[in-house]
């Protein structure tokens, strides 16, 4: 087999970035349309529904059971063991072809579908935990001397400014809103800026930035060159031979 040069490594590694892409646009697009559907049709319980234990109206279980959690396998009885089994047997029964997560409440062994059942609701005391962290967050300036811009490929060759923590070192996000096309898209390329809120160093990375990409693309162009005049070169070889070799014969 052939080795491959460095620019089939390139097309195809940005073939599979691509195609990755595309499957976590299609994956949050039914991810949208099944909140849409729970919104539409009253599936997520009320806290106050949740606390009068009504079942969940994914799959009609209880929401938690009480029996608290499972133990490692490795310490579990026979009974539990078999037990255990059943309901895992059970679960891969009623979900054969959902293919997602699973979720349950601590203290309870009851296993819910991520696909099929709505995520439990907030309690008042979650509610307030998440108040008071939010509370106890920087001021928005001191959170903006922090922040890096990134510039997004989308699969439809948009790019789009994310915005993200200094300390991330990649973008975790897989599909973004695309400013242009008002769709959701999702991330095939992702390449740091700079600070996102210095408008003089951001227009110099993205000057960079640019110049690094100019310089890659130039340098694949003269290769490409060179190689296509290796092959004309080769060609006007072999044409000289075959007019010497015809003079020959006549």
């Amino acid at each position: 087999m052939a080795k491959l040069t460095e620019e089939q490594r390139q097309q195809r590694a940005a073939a599979r970035a691509r195609q990755k892409a595309l499957a976590a646009e299609e994956e949050d697009r039914q991810e949208i349309e099944r909140r849409e559907t729970w919104a539409r049709e009253g599936t997520c319980l009320t806290w106050e529904e949740f606390e009068a234990r009504e079942p969940c109206r994914g799959c009609g279980k209880p929401m938690y059971d009480r029996l608290g959690s499972w133990y490692p396998l490795m310490k579990l009885s026979e009974e539990e063991r078999r037990e255990y089994e059943a309901a895992e047997a059970r679960f891969k029964e009623e979900h054969p072809n959902c293919r997602s997560s699973r979720w349950s409440i601590s203290e309870s062994r009851v296993s819910h579908c991520s696909r099929c059942c709505p995520p439990p609701p907030l309690g008042p005391q979650m509610v307030r935990k998440l108040a008071g962290f939010f509370a106890a967050l920087p001021s928005e300036e001191e959170r903006k001397k922090n922040l890096d811009a990134w510039d997004l490929t989308l699969t439809c060759d948009h790019v789009a400014e994310h915005i993200q923590h200094r300390d991330h070192g990649y973008v975790s996000a897989r599909v973004v809103d695309c400013p242009e096309c008002g769709e959701r898209r999702g991330v095939v390329q992702s390449v740091r800026v700079g600070p996102a809120y210095t408008s003089e160093a951001i227009q110099a990375g993205r000057v960079a930035l640019d110049q690094e990409r100019l310089a890659s693309e130039l340098s694949a162009a003269q290769e490409k060159l060179r190689r296509e005049e290796r092959k004309a070169e080769a060609t006007r070889r072999r044409i000289k031979e075959m007019q010497k070799q015809l003079k020959l014969d006549s």
